[in-house]
């Protein structure tokens, strides 16, 4: 650990708590600290609330339900549609702020963080701070990823990220490979097949976990609460069988299998779990195509694992996220291979007290019911810490 990076400055407070990261994990953490008493200090790099929000598609609408999406103590208003619109779920953000007066200092961009024994400095783009207790929010979705497909640069169409997306109505008339089945392969999916595209394929190394939105008139996210209380096999079980009820059998239409079940999965290798509001409709109906993996980029198109050249004008790559933490706290041993943090929530390494993360792995709840549930995990322990209790009652 570079701790030469951070001058010691002997006349800084050392304050109780920081939040790094105003999303709805460090918003709701920050307000259950709070209200537990520990005085906490919110930091955000970007210049207001939701920005990865403000930066999606236009078409963007939360793939779980309305009443398990929202923050501690303040529902949507009456009339919010089952599954809220980005801009609802923009305003629902910065609601919540106000009604609970939280403190969110913006453009505070934490650059890196020092364990200094009995608490913890932050190099921030504002200068230092210290804080007995950190609790990093900034969220898995940080940093959108490509990965460096063979010939990529000498593509002459274009190669976007699922996450620029943007107003599905211009890729009316062109012909768009879509990369991945997850989550967002399949968000994009559905909001392609409504669009007259000359061309649209699916290119997936392994089946998704999918689900539709609703069965009938049930949101099946609404389920969600008794699903993560199976156990793994369980609820493995259960999604694969209404996969299979609601859509059949997609490998007859290309789809590989998926290597594991879709509770495992989420658990082990952080893989959401996908959602069809049309796509599968227009899989079976010919319009989106599955192919195999991409082996390499031709200048004209792009080479399949199967040997066959596709031409498409642009290329949707739904690979994924990183959360970008290296930086900040990569040298101090807490990050997988992947970049998540080895601990969540309520978790903690004894080695390294006062450090807390939030809001980096995904749960079959949903981002917005996680967030509330791992606030009172680190609530809990936090308030309950000498160190911090003696700081509160200043």
């Amino acid at each position: 650990m570079a701790e030469t990076t951070i001058r010691p400055v002997t006349n800084e407070p050392v304050e109780p708590a920081i939040v790094v990261g105003a999303g709805a994990a460090g918003l709701a953490v920050a307000h259950a600290l709070m209200n537990a008493g520990v005085p906490t200090a919110i930091l955000e790099k970007e210049s207001r609330l939701a920005e990865p929000w403000h930066r999606r598609h236009r078409q963007l609408h939360l793939n779980t339900h309305r009443d398990l999406s929202s923050l501690p103590g303040l529902a949507y208003p009456r009339g919010t549609p089952a599954f809220p619109h980005k801009t609802v779920v923009i305003r629902h953000m910065n609601d919540f702020r106000q009604e609970n007066r939280l403190p969110v200092q913006f453009g505070v961009a934490v650059e890196e963080i020092v364990f200094k024994g009995d608490h913890w400095a932050l190099l921030t783009s504002a200068g230092l701070r210290l804080a007995r207790h950190v609790v990093i929010a900034t969220g898995r979705d940080r940093q959108p990823f490509i990965p460096e497909w063979k010939g990529m640069k000498g593509f002459a169409g274009r190669i976007i990220h699922a996450a620029d997306f943007g107003d599905a109505r211009d890729y009316a008339g062109r012909k768009v490979l879509v990369v991945g089945a997850g989550n967002s392969g399949f968000d994009t999916l559905n909001h392609l097949a409504g669009i007259n595209t000359a061309a649209i394929w699916l290119s997936a190394r392994n089946g998704p976990a999918l689900l539709p939105k609703r069965i009938g008139k049930i949101a099946v996210h609404r389920l969600s609460p008794l699903m993560a209380r199976l156990p793994l096999r369980v609820a493995d079980a259960v999604m694969a069988a209404t996969q299979r009820l609601v859509f059949g059998d997609l490998t007859k239409f290309g789809m590989p299998p998926a290597p594991s079940g879709g509770a495992t999965r989420l658990t082990s290798d952080y893989t959401a779990i996908a959602a069809d509001d049309g796509a599968v409709s227009a899989i079976k109906a010919g319009k989106i195509v599955v192919v195999p993996a991409i082996r390499e980029f031709a200048r004209d198109g792009v080479i399949l694992a199967n040997g066959s050249l596709i031409h498409p004008d642009i290329v949707i790559a739904a690979t994924g996220y990183r959360t970008g933490l290296e930086p900040m706290v990569g040298k101090l041993g807490v990050l997988d291979k992947k970049g998540v943090p080895l601990f969540n929530g309520g978790q903690a390494d004894p080695k390294l007290p006062g450090l807390w993360f939030s809001g980096m792995r995904p749960s079959i709840r949903g981002c917005f019911a996680n967030a509330g549930i791992m606030a009172k995990a680190i609530t809990k322990r936090i308030a309950n810490s000498a160190g911090v209790s003696h700081d509160a009652s200043r």
